[in-house]
């Protein structure tokens, strides 16, 4: 009897542990592949528990979740040849179970080489503008370069993003100066609309005041208010606008009478005075004095020898034929009286 109890015992305690080893569970975000004795079976166990035949079948469970699979940064030239490092990050999830307990030993690290291979393919292809303005497209180009293999593994690619571009240090120099350019641009094509704007604002309120002159007024009273209100030391004394419009109304005329005032007479037209009457014959010049006689002798008159001698020279109307000097006083007939100078060399 002891060793018939003995026997039960042991042959339930095989029983327990094959009991054991046949049912499995089977999790919501699982699927089991079953093989027996080596051989796939067509059927996949869903979420819940899984019986298999002790010693015979052997159960794979394959993950259906989303996995995030980090590419480490990878160097590469681009196509307008700048050096750059880029990483970037892989979203999956298996769509086939049995292709990837079948068809690959290792699925995240096959997908992981694709990737790598991937992002330095697309590094080289594309510009630097391209990697650091227009990502988008370069993640749906990255995604359709990964996913190809991965479909016949039985996996999809479900997003692809590039997380970071690192540059030279000389790089990203040039680019700041390039940047701060740029900047400096559009600034000035700003500043230089607004003074556009402004000046037809300007153009349009100036045109306004002058067809309004109490506008004007108005506008000069205010800016003497305005300047009041600071406090300085800066005394406003505004100026009369109707003296303006008073000088440019005058300004033709008075230009007209200077100019009449510098011209002088007409020709021919000589005022008389108290300075004598020319007597006719005798020509006015530059070298005639009040009374109309030379100041300097004519052309063909001799002068008068230092030794005193005189040659003989007719004589001139008003003069003594001898030429002799006469003084002030001397009176002549008809009541005239004439003043000879001698004319010296």
């Amino acid at each position: 009897m002891t060793v018939l109890w003995m026997v039960l015992v042991v042959v339930g305690f095989m029983m327990l542990v094959s009991a054991a080893t046949s049912v499995r569970v089977v999790q919501q975000f699982e699927r089991g592949v079953v093989f027996r004795f080596g051989r796939l079976q067509p059927q996949t166990r869903g979420p819940g528990l899984a019986t298999l035949i002790p010693i015979a079948d052997r159960m794979q469970k394959v993950s259906m979740q989303v996995v995030t699979l980090p590419i480490p940064a990878q160097d590469g030239i681009t196509s307008d040849n700048v050096t750059v490092r880029v990483d970037a990050v892989v979203y999956y999830r298996v769509v086939d179970p049995v292709r990837v307990a079948v068809d690959v030993q290792d699925y995240g690290s096959a997908i992981l080489q694709v990737a790598q291979a991937s992002l330095r393919s697309i590094i080289g292809k594309s510009e630097l503008d391209d990697l650091l303005s227009n990502r988008e497209r370069l993640n749906q180009g990255l995604e359709l370069m990964i996913d190809n293999p991965a479909v016949g593994w039985g996996v999809h690619i479900d997003r692809v993003e590039i997380k970071d571009v690192v540059l030279p240090e000389s790089m990203k120099r040039s680019m700041s100066r390039q940047a701060e350019a740029e900047r400096e641009r559009r600034s000035r094509v700003i500043t230089a609309e607004g003074e556009l704007q402004a000046s037809k604002q300007l153009a349009e309120a100036a045109q306004v005041m002058a067809a309004n002159p109490a506008a004007l007024q108005l506008r000069l009273l205010q800016t003497v208010v305005e300047v009041a209100a600071e406090k300085n030391s800066t005394l406003v004394l505004p100026f009369p606008v109707e003296l303006l419009r008073f000088l440019e109304r005058s300004t033709p005329s008075g230009g007209a009478s200077t100019t009449q005032d510098r011209g002088g007479a007409p020709p021919g037209d000589h005022q008389g005075g108290d300075a004598g009457e020319i007597a006719a014959g005798e020509p006015v010049g530059r070298g005639d004095d009040q009374e109309g006689r030379p100041l300097h002798p004519p052309v063909d008159q001799e002068p008068q020898h230092r030794d005193g001698g005189e040659r003989d020279r007719p004589a001139q109307p008003g003069l003594p034929a001898d030429g002799g000097e006469h003084d002030e006083g001397d009176q002549h007939e008809g009541g005239d009286h004439r003043v000879s100078l001698p004319w010296s060399v």
